[in-house]
């Protein structure tokens, strides 16, 4: 019994140093996915820990359950709104576009390593797609709020094109183990029915889940339980049958996370904690797994891989699949950067391991660096790469926390907290001036630790903690007027929109008129929304800017495809009225 208790003592001391160094992430702007796994290499056989681990079947199981998760998580914080603006140009990154990066890569590696083309291949389809646990925590934990378009087809295209990387690596590998080095109609045909198994039993959990959720009663903490193993269950059945269980998965938790489900916030809190702990074992697990000093005599051809990969694979990808889509050349530029490379590449390159296939040991040394090399290089550079293609918005303004009371109260209500600091105007007034949603009210009044009972003539102050009981249709105006993001100066509302906030209904002849520009007859009765809509292809998200008359115009708010305002950023040389349009 004692090496049972050895392995779960080693097993915590991993995972609390991993928690614990996650601080030094922000501080030195080492991404925090790439610390887990370099913890896992000291704790390895080269490291200081000297733990010997070569079980790539046990790595490739708990891998793979561990990728579950991360996708259920990630679909259910996807935003079915996003669809609109996301979900083509996604759909064309996570095929088209892992296609073109396996085959660009492939070709390359065989050359440089002299390999045959179909393992050159069978690497390309290894790191050929982005990762969803890299992508999803690096996007989040480095706090950054991108526009619409571009947030949006990242996230679908992280959560959707792993299917497709290990349907190419699957394939391959079952190829080159039977001797066959030519391509039939049957790869098209197996390709289809991944993705359509894998979609409709997705589509088909997520409902049933949903449905079941709403009607049983359990105690709180067994809901989170219930979805995450019947997804798992979507998942296990969906590749029983041959579909693909990472697309099902995802789908599950996109239909849950956009369906009226009891309980949801709390779910999302226990997915969050269950979502994190996979990314810490899965990366410290493959850090374990891999022998640095194996990778040593190839880490010059390995870099080069990485740097081709990053610098001229994915980029290629990103334009060609792109082009039919309005996007600017920074938010394609910003696209093709944020090709990260996680645990996916380490998980299928376990694959050739298992087949036994010759020059396997190096196919997985190198996709191990190529991960490296892009967790540091791309990781750690995404708040500058945001920065520099202006793919950022001023963040929405949001409450500390939320939490659901569909378990016991019939209705949408959440209890929301608040906390005032000196940017709040509300600050001084007395609750009863306070124009607040229809059917939200303040439940409790925090002052220091002395809980005060709110009434109409209470007057709020500097720090209170607020707790309001409402709708999560109200949140925006809510946290509108009880909340403040905090913004790099750079993003801040004014210096972002501009001095000028236009409605989206007031017409450009009059606008011309006010600020002094001539605009032509046939344009003179259309409205600004209607003109600024058909720039950007008819699905304008905030952020959205184009130069016009001399001045820049920037989409300031949004309700679907409609734009309520415009901000104006006058030219040099322009007359600033003396008050706003």
């Amino acid at each position: 019994m004692d090496y049972i208790n050895t392995f779960f003592l080693i097993g915590a001391v991993l995972l609390c140093a991993s928690i614990l160094a996650s601080s030094l992430s922000s501080k030195l702007g080492i991404p925090l996915l790439l610390i887990f796994l370099i913890i896992g290499m000291l704790a390895g056989e080269d490291g200081p820990g000297g733990i010997v681990f070569h079980n790539a079947s046990m790595a490739y199981t708990i891998g793979s359950l561990a990728l579950a998760i991360i996708l259920l998580d990630g679909g259910m914080r996807t935003r079915v709104e996003n669809f609109r603006v996301g979900l083509w140009p996604a759909m064309s990154l996570a095929s088209l576009g892992v296609l073109i990066s396996a085959v660009l890569t492939g070709l390359l590696t065989a050359w440089l390593l002299d390999l045959h083309w179909m393992q050159g291949l069978l690497l390309g389809a290894i790191v050929g797609s982005t990762d969803a646990a890299a992508v999803f925590s690096l996007l989040q934990g480095k706090g950054l709020n991108l526009k619409q378009r571009v947030g949006a087809t990242l996230e679908i295209e992280s959560g959707s094109n792993d299917p497709m990387a290990i349907f190419l690596t699957v394939t391959l590998v079952e190829m080159l183990a039977a001797g066959q080095y030519s391509f039939s109609w049957s790869f098209l045909l197996t390709l289809i029915q991944q993705f359509g198994i894998g979609g409709i039993c997705g589509l088909g959990g997520g409902v049933f889940l949903a449905w079941l959720v709403n009607r049983v009663q359990l105690a709180t903490g067994l809901y989170p339980l219930l979805i995450t193993s019947g997804a798992i269950l979507v998942f296990a059945a969906t590749n029983t049958i041959g579909g693909s269980g990472f697309l099902a998965i995802y789908v599950t938790g996109l239909i849950l996370g956009n369906r009226r489900v009891r309980n949801l916030q709390n779910i999302l809190h226990v997915q969050d904690g269950m979502a994190w702990l996979s990314q810490i074992g899965m990366f410290l697990m493959l850090g374990l797994l891999v022998t640095p000093s194996a990778m040593l005599p190839l880490a010059l051809p390995a870099v080069a891989v990485a740097l081709f990969l990053i610098f001229v694979a994915r980029p290629i990808a990103v334009m060609i699949c792109l082009a039919p889509f309005v996007f600017s050349w920074r938010e394609r530029l910003f696209i093709a950067w944020v090709g990260l490379r996680g645990a996916v590449p380490i998980i299928l390159a376990i694959f050739p391991l298992m087949a036994g296939l010759d020059q396997a040991q190096l196919l997985f040394n190198i996709a191990f660096v190529v991960v490296l090399v892009s967790l540091l290089l791309q990781g750690s550079s995404l708040p500058l790469m945001a920065r520099w293609c202006r793919v950022e918005i001023p963040p929405q303004p949001a409450p500390l926390q939320r939490t659901s009371l569909d378990v016991a109260v019939d209705g949408e209500f959440e209890l929301m907290i608040y906390q005032l600091d000196n940017a709040n105007w509300c600050v001084g007034s007395s609750l009863r001036d306070l124009k607040m949603p229809t059917d939200t009210r303040i439940a409790a009044l925090f002052r220091g630790s002395s809980l005060l009972h709110p009434t109409g003539s209470t007057q709020l102050a500097l720090n209170d903690v607020l707790c309001v009981v409402g709708r999560s249709r109200d949140l925006p105006a809510l946290s509108k007027l009880f909340s403040r993001a905090q913004a790099p100066r750079y993003l801040e509302n004014r210096k972002f929109f501009g001095d000028f906030i236009l409605e989206g209904e007031a017409r450009l002849g009059e606008v011309g008129r006010f600020y002094g520009f001539d605009v032509p007859p046939e344009l003179a009765e259309l409205t600004l929304a209607s003109f600024f809509g058909r720039q950007f292809g008819g699905h304008p998200v905030v952020g959205d800017s184009v130069e016009w008359e001399g001045h820049t115009w920037v989409v300031a708010a949004m309700d679907n495809d409609w734009i309520l305002k415009v901000g104006l950023k006058l030219g040099e040389g322009s007359s600033t009225p003396p008050f706003g349009f």
